[in-house]
């Protein structure tokens, strides 16, 4: 990475206008952006997940975008691998790169150390069945035995967290991690810039947002992606889980629509609380009128 060029960040919780500035950013500084948004990176799944249009892209290129099919599974691993690729291409053309995301595993996963433990299909797929079989309580039990500290962090009903920290643990011999470790960038310089929203603000914002995403389209998304219902991955992510519920006769549409919003929300407060954590961050005010200017000279100082 060259010195003079920063990796820049943008973060925020969802609904934050983290799209708009990252576009904007790009095109005062020379920019490239590279997608960390985990949803993004599926074909195909563009309203649920409020995917940059080619023309709210405004020319500006866009990396790791519609790089999975529905049925794919995300890894974090690979994610990491990509877009550290990503960024050395960007810088390597003299463009800056913009790391644009609201999960705060998979920005920290590029910026800073971190190492994914491999996997293996035959045990993985082991303790999923004994997941199927006892129930995630059940289970959650078992990594109590096996691994305190990872039981004490995962919630007893994340079924796919608790597969994945027991296979871990089985593979390694050695605890699964379930806890960061301290921000310690891999670049020379990170310029880190989140979105400072008011709470009931970002609310009314996430309910037009999803209420948005039904006008535009995403029952019948959801009903043209083949593949999406069996995803390990993409059938979890809000908006789609609950159509597809929907679309099962779990829930009405209506149920549908305010467990996403709902469901919106809680998950828009957790991103909010680590990336609070994160000391590296300068937060600016979302609808600052000089927001663009204010991002500008952060990446700009010497």
């Amino acid at each position: 990475m060259s010195s003079s060029r920063p990796v820049v960040v943008i973060v925020g919780p969802t609904a934050s206008g983290k799209t708009r500035l990252s576009v904007e950013l790009a095109r005062a500084v020379g920019g490239e952006i590279v997608n960390a948004d985990s949803v993004q990176l599926y074909r195909g799944m563009d309203v649920g997940s409020a995917k940059a249009t080619p023309e709210e892209r405004g020319g500006v290129p866009h990396h790791l975008l519609d790089v999975l099919d529905p049925a794919q599974e995300a890894s974090v691993a690979e994610f990491q691998r990509e877009a550290r690729a990503a960024i050395a291409d960007i810088d390597g053309r003299g463009r800056v790169p913009i790391l644009v995301g609201g999960s705060s595993l998979y920005v920290r996963a590029v910026l800073d150390p971190l190492d994914f433990p491999g996997t293996d299909p035959a045990v993985r797929a082991r303790w999923a069945a004994r997941l199927d079989e006892v129930g995630p309580e059940a289970l959650h039990a078992e990594l109590a035995r096996r691994d305190p500290e990872a039981a004490a962090a995962i919630l007893p009903t994340n079924g796919r967290r608790l597969v994945r920290a027991l296979e871990v643990v089985e593979l390694t011999g050695r605890p699964f991690v379930a806890t960061m470790p301290p921000p310690v960038a891999i670049y020379p310089r990170v310029v880190m810039i989140g979105l400072d929203v008011p709470r009931d603000v970002l609310d009314a914002r996430i309910d037009e947002r999803v209420d948005r995403m039904w006008a535009d389209g995403l029952v019948e998304e959801v009903r043209g992606l083949p593949g999406l219902a069996g995803s390990p991955t993409a059938s979890r992510a809000l908006g789609y889980q609950q159509v597809l519920a929907f679309l099962a006769g779990e829930l009405t549409e209506d149920e549908a629509r305010e467990e996403t919003k709902s469901g919106t929300r809680r998950f828009a407060r957790r991103q909010d609380r680590m990336m609070r954590k994160d000391p590296r961050i300068r937060w600016l005010a979302f609808d600052d009128p000089a927001l663009v200017q204010r991002a500008v000279a952060l990446v700009e100082a010497p």
